[in-house]
């Protein structure tokens, strides 16, 4: 008992934490073979649309669109903490995903949200 005692003061005096405990989730009467998930054609679909997800500007993106709904891209690269080529790169990643559907009007793009596309990630990450 005094050892450890003595082994958790030395522990909180050095700051280190005390060594995690292996856990094993798995439930014994199956062997790991028997639980693994096969893969499913839709998961390349998830994967594509979570990766062009995958950055905070691109989500910024995503939330200012479903927000104001149709949006100049001057208007729209003023929303953002980067520089207009930036959200322009950005922007293609998105729209090569199918989540955003870009057309020019004039000489001005014209960016939204694709909501069926949108709507297919809720349902791929619902059937997770």
């Amino acid at each position: 008992m005094a050892a450890t005692t003595k082994s958790r003061a030395k522990t909180r005096r050095s700051g280190a934490k005390p060594a995690a405990r292996a856990v094993d989730c798995s439930p014994a009467c199956m062997a790991p073979a028997d639980l693994a998930e096969p893969m499913r054609p839709e998961d390349g679909e998830l994967a594509e649309l979570a990766k062009a997800l995958s950055h905070p500007v691109r989500v910024l993106i995503v939330r200012n669109l479903l927000r104001i709904g149709t949006c100049y891209f001057g208007k729209l690269a003023d929303l953002l903490p980067v520089a207009p080529s930036t959200a322009s790169q950005h922007l293609t990643i998105l729209k090569e995903a199918g989540i955003v559907k870009g057309e020019t009007d004039g000489e001005r793009p014209c960016y939204c949200i694709d909501l069926a596309r949108l709507r297919r990630l809720q349902h791929l990450v619902g059937d997770l």
